[in-house]
């Protein structure tokens, strides 16, 4: 029993992650998983918005204000924008929302979890007609495709990639409820 307990202090002292309380990102020895909440993945993708694009030098898209949810039990990410679209034709600019999903992935080569498969779930913009939402929508794809494709929401450090002295790689990306969860396997 003391050992045992000794080897966990030392455990403990060799990577200070292992005692991260869960609230935020953190290891979990007893698992092990690494563990995002969805507040660090709101954070991570802040930093990208707002963003503009114009399209067929006509029409022109803001996305800003995102907010991100949990989909468990599609595991992926629901990102909810705010949407203001401008075009000549249309006289004032016109607001609405877009909702986004998006798949996870691990990329080795940049140590990063990555936004992956895009898609857009939903356009609502109030009043706009049939023939422009079909535009709008098309123009969404491709924006959220360039915006949030392989977008990096955590990028681990060398220290988080190694417990007790050994190499670990994340493996699977499980979204859940309120947050992510990476599994990790020793190399």
């Amino acid at each position: 029993m003391r050992q045992s307990r000794r080897h966990l202090l030392q455990l403990f002292a060799l990577n200070p992650l292992l005692a991260v309380p869960s609230a935020r990102a953190g290891y979990n020895i007893w698992n092990n998983e690494f563990t995002f909440t969805r507040d660090e993945i709101q954070a991570a993708v802040l930093t990208r918005f707002p963003v503009t694009a114009r399209y067929a030098q006509v029409m022109s898209i803001r996305l800003a204000n995102p907010v991100v949810s949990m989909d468990a039990a599609n595991n992926r990410l629901r990102t909810r924008l705010d949407a203001r679209v401008e075009n000549p034709m249309l006289g004032a600019p016109i607001d609405g929302r877009l909702s986004v999903t998006n798949g996870l992935r691990y990329d080795a080569a940049r140590r990063a979890v990555l936004l992956d498969r895009p898609g857009v779930e939903a356009v609502d913009v109030p009043g706009l007609s049939p023939i422009y939402a079909q535009q709008l929508n098309s123009a969404a794809s491709v924006l959220a495709s360039e915006v949030l494709r392989d977008y990096a929401v955590h990028t681990f450090k060398p220290e988080e990639l190694a417990v007790g002295g050994r190499r670990v790689e994340p493996t699977d990306i499980t979204v859940e409820a309120e947050g992510l969860k990476v599994a990790l396997a020793f190399r």
